[in-house]
């Protein structure tokens, strides 16, 4: 794809952004075929992203992090795209339902990184991430897309359309990282006082760990690496159909607290 095509796939799903608007998919001929197009978009949209709103990268998130999605989605690994100030929030947050389509609550486990992760001899895992985390948090992810239906427009647009990030929210940080059994971790999902979900940090490609060690390989292999300070959400433990205004929902994370956010 010539990288006029890839400049105009962004600006579509920029304009579809600020317009409020959907898509059933990108026109044929700018639409990517594959994860290696998908991402230089993607690029181009953050990129385009920044200019409009401000702020930075301050983190990264992983999407389809269980064998199912990847397979609905005719993948064969997690997507991954960045998290942008602008739309982060600690909690308790307060959001628009007006700023997005579909408000999927998504409850994740997510971490700050106290050191970088550079280049090494040998692939991430997850022991050889885990020293470099820093804290631990709960978050609540607002998935959103550009996409009539999300579920058929294919990895590579999703992709594209930075992983369909709408707004995040993280709860409190802790430092005790080795008291929590990440590899089983509960989350419940609470929705205008009624319990709605149940989830666990196993439906994470087993441990929430791989997710930061795919990212940290993820990222080396596109030519940058992770950074000290920087955070990182790991994928859904548990989704929950989508929030309405006036909603109100809270994620119990046990150990790692409540997340909550509300729909205005």
């Amino acid at each position: 794809m010539e990288p006029r095509q890839l400049d105009q796939a962004a600006l579509l799903l920029l304009q579809a952004r600020l317009g409020r608007q959907r898509m059933a998919a990108l026109p044929d001929d700018c639409r990517p075929r594959d994860e290696a197009e998908a991402y230089l978009i993607q690029d181009r949209f953050v990129d385009g992203m920044l200019a409009h709103y401000g702020g930075d990268i301050i983190g990264y998130k992983a999407g389809c992090t269980n064998v199912t999605a990847q397979r609905q989605l005719g993948l064969s690994s997690p997507f991954g795209g960045p998290l942008l100030s602008a739309f982060v929030m600690t909690s308790p947050a307060e959001i628009s339902a007006a700023d997005g389509f579909m408000r999927m609550i998504e409850a994740e486990i997510g971490f700050r990184l106290g050191q970088d992760l550079p280049p090494a001899d040998a692939p991430y895992e997850a022991a050889t991430v885990a020293p470099a985390l820093a804290t631990a948090f709960g978050a609540i992810e607002v998935v959103d897309s550009r996409y009539d239906d999300w579920t058929t427009a294919g990895g590579p647009q999703l992709i594209a359309d930075n992983v369909c990030t709408g707004f995040w929210v993280y709860g409190d940080e802790i430092t005790d990282i080795g008291s929590l059994d990440l590899a089983d971790h509960p989350v419940r999902v609470r929705r205008n006082g009624a319990w709605a979900e149940l989830g666990n940090s196993a439906n994470v490609l087993g441990n929430p760990l791989h997710v930061v060690a795919w990212l940290a390989n993820h990222l080396i292999a596109r030519g940058t690496y992770l950074k000290a300070g920087q955070l990182l959400t790991t994928g859904t433990m548990i989704a929950v159909n989508g929030a309405e205004k006036g909603d109100v929902v809270e994620a119990d994370f046990g150990a790692l607290g409540m997340v909550k956010v509300s729909f205005l």
